[in-house]
């Protein structure tokens, strides 16, 4: 396999670029990977591209994951986050850019991103962009939005395969609304960040059933695989191999794992 797509992650810009005052994090030093650093760890596991998903603390400041976009050459693409009344002329500079969606965080904002004003009026733009609207949410969390998100027509992405808490197994109420999400639209679904599902830690065996799960609902022409790197909001160690080597486990055949790993985001994201 000779090109890779890791579909989640985070960069940082370092002092010259402040953080926002809206911030509901910040931070560690050793957690605010600069693009170069995220550069060479690709490189040291073969991964060839990226998609980068603006990180909370700029809040809608987009100017360093336009900056790590733009010094990829076409190596990254993002997920870019943006309030309810940005104007569609911006939304288009910033698709120019190379941005293929926005985000919204249900575990942090509740269903706030979804009922602010201008907020259908957002999800009706991103539609015309062709957009993902890209959804983070945790346990039961899902079931709570899912109508919403069926009545806006816009096509959904969510993120850690909706992030299930790993005790209560696949048969829970969030996590078979994701599922059923799945059957039934277009949505895509991002077999990422392992560390934030499992209660066992690394290998991550815990996440097994989960992921298994998500592949049969949404198959693997709308299944991705992401790290999260640079692991934010963690107090533990993580490292990268090990979210990597949880897929080979996931999708024991190549020809699967280049499907979801190079098919399936190149076409979804539109990488060359």
């Amino acid at each position: 396999m000779n090109r890779i797509v890791d579909s989640h992650a985070h960069v940082f810009c370092g002092p010259d670029l402040p953080l926002s005052d809206k911030r509901l994090y910040t931070p560690e030093p050793c957690q605010a990977g600069r693009v170069e650093d995220f550069a060479a760890v690709l490189d040291a596991h073969g991964v060839t591209h990226a998609l980068i998903v603006g990180a909370q603390p700029y809040h809608t400041d987009n100017r360093c994951l336009l900056r790590a976009i733009e010094t990829g050459r076409g190596r990254f693409k993002g997920i870019a986050l943006v309030d309810g009344d940005t104007p569609m002329r911006e939304l288009e500079t910033l698709k120019a850019a190379g941005i293929v969606g926005f985000r919204i965080n249900v575990s942090w904002d509740g269903q706030r991103a979804l009922n602010e004003p201008g907020s259908e009026r957002l999800f009706a733009k991103a539609r015309e962009l062709g957009w993902f609207v890209q959804v983070h949410c945790e346990r039961e969390e899902f079931a709570q939005v899912a109508p919403l998100l069926r009545a806006r027509k816009t096509r959904v992405m969510i993120d850690h395969h909706g992030r299930p808490d790993a005790g209560f197994g696949v048969d829970q109420p969030g996590f078979q609304a994701i599922l059923e999400f799945g059957r039934e639209t277009d949505a895509v679904c991002k077999l990422s960040g392992p560390f934030r599902t499992s209660k066992a830690g690394a290998p991550y065996r815990d996440v097994d059933p989960f992921a298994e799960a998500i592949v049969d609902a949404f198959t693997l022409d709308r299944c991705v695989w992401g790290s999260d790197w640079p692991f934010v909001c963690v107090d533990q160690r993580i490292d990268y191999g090990p979210q990597f080597a949880a897929l080979k486990r996931w999708l024991p055949d190549a020809k699967d794992r280049e499907k979801v790993l190079w098919s399936t985001p190149s076409r979804l994201f539109g990488f060359a």
